[in-house]
């Protein structure tokens, strides 16, 4: 009997893992195709089209971010599903409509496209957060957003090859090819069972959060939070950057036109950092897993500035270089989508869910996005688009060393207090 049960738990596993990266992986065909079109030559409001199509995503997105600060905390169980096929529906529809309305006023398209997308990262992470085997879980969830954007781009630019399809019926075509996988993944998550006994005892009961909850968590957490996000927003802003404008990025250091080079680029990075986070969950002390997160971070963010040097030295391959600065980009994003605040309510024992936390930190992240596109396209018209990547990147890195330290610096010290209180408040037993 127990050997039936370990194959079932992890059948289920195994179920829970695919599901979870195949439906955002799927995601992403309704979001991220429309990239790798350039629409040259159109510009609105004195703002290049692509640009300005990318900005009304990002403020749906942005707006759908804070508005799931409160959404995603409180979300009950059995409503996940219904949520998602909304939003993956709605999503679908304004692709359609953003082809079927004349350019360039079919921007607007857009902006609900990213309103319906931007809680998806949310529900779908609360099926996996708060057990023994999150780590692995949401590694591989987040694996798929390193993968599922270059692919989905070889999709698109392979949609308007093969079939002579324009560039604003692209991608609906795209998404519509991804729903019927879409909700093939959707069944398949909502059969993982909830966490065990042993998961909440591991790693806290993870409990829809009030109002005077979450003010409890930012009165306690303040200053951390603070930087931590301001990191998160330059992490957000460079990754995206790196992400929308990848083929122009691509095509500037000799790689124009290679539909598959969007995909075989990100494959690597997301492997290594899939197997290099994913071994955290071999960690059971919470607390040296969360500081071990700030490792990560400092390490990463001097790889990120340390690529770039090397490839402007002619040391590294341009193909080398955008994995790098792809791997370090990564390697301290992906944390703070999911177990970076996860090990942190475990650790401090926080009364709620990441997801708060993880919505907290991304709708600040897509505002500092939207920041730098209007920085490229009004501030520094003149330079290109390599030049600017290459400059973010030093600047991400002397920023996330710093404030990485100051974090590790709080978090040590807090902990320390806080074992130190609970042990002088322990009652004298006499013998």
């Amino acid at each position: 009997m127990p050997l039936v049960n370990t194959k079932s738990r992890i059948k289920l596993f195994l179920n829970g893992a695919f599901a979870s990266f195949g439906l955002y992986f799927c995601m992403y065909a309704f979001r991220k195709p429309f990239t790798v079109a350039t629409f040259d030559g159109l510009v609105l409001f004195g703002i290049d089209y692509k640009i300005l199509l990318i900005l009304a995503q990002v403020i749906g997105y942005m707006l759908s971010k804070f508005i799931g600060i409160k959404v995603v905390s409180t979300l009950k169980p059995q409503n996940r599903v219904a949520y998602l096929t909304g939003m993956i529906l709605v999503a679908e529809l304004t692709l359609i409509l953003f082809g079927a309305i004349p350019s360039p006023y079919n921007f607007t398209l857009l902006f609900f496209n990213g309103l319906s997308l931007g809680m998806v990262w949310g529900i779908v992470f609360s099926f996996v957060e708060g057990r023994k085997m999150t780590e692995i879980l949401s590694i591989i969830l987040c694996s798929s957003f390193i993968v599922s954007s270059g692919a989905v781009k070889s999709v698109g630019l392979w949609v308007m090859k093969t079939y002579t399809v324009t560039e604003f019926w692209m991608p609906s075509i795209t998404g519509g090819l991804f729903l019927i996988p879409f909700f093939i993944c959707l069944f398949l998550l909502q059969r993982l069972p909830g966490p065990t006994v042993e998961d909440k005892l591991l790693r806290k009961e993870r409990k829809p959060m009030n109002g005077m909850d979450r003010k409890k968590v930012l009165i306690q957490f303040l200053f951390p939070l603070i930087v931590l996000i301001f990191f998160y927003t330059a992490l957000t802003a460079l990754r995206d950057f790196r992400d929308n404008f990848s083929r122009e990025i691509w095509d500037s250091i000799g790689y124009k036109g290679d539909s598959a080079i969007y995909t075989l680029s990100e494959l690597p990075i997301a492997v290594l950092v899939l197997v290099m986070l994913g071994l955290f969950g071999l960690i059971k002390s919470n607390y040296k897993a969360f500081i071990g997160f700030h490792i990560v971070l400092v390490f990463f963010s001097a790889l990120i500035g340390t690529a770039t040097f090397l490839f402007q030295q002619e040391i590294l391959s341009p193909v080398l270089w955008m994995i790098a600065v792809g791997f370090g980009l990564y390697a301290c994003y992906v944390p703070f989508n999911c177990i970076f605040f996860d090990r942190m309510i475990a650790t401090f024992s926080i009364k709620g869910n990441a997801g708060f936390l993880i919505y907290l930190a991304d709708s600040f992240g897509y505002l500092g996005s939207m920041g730098v596109l209007l920085y490229k396209n009004f501030g520094n018209t003149n330079m290109s688009w390599l030049q600017f990547f290459m400059g973010a990147t030093y600047c991400i890195a002397g920023l996330g060393i710093t404030i990485s330290l100051a974090s590790l610096y709080y978090f040590k010290r807090k902990y320390k207090n806080e074992k130190t209180n609970f042990q002088f408040n322990l009652p004298i037993l006499n013998g």
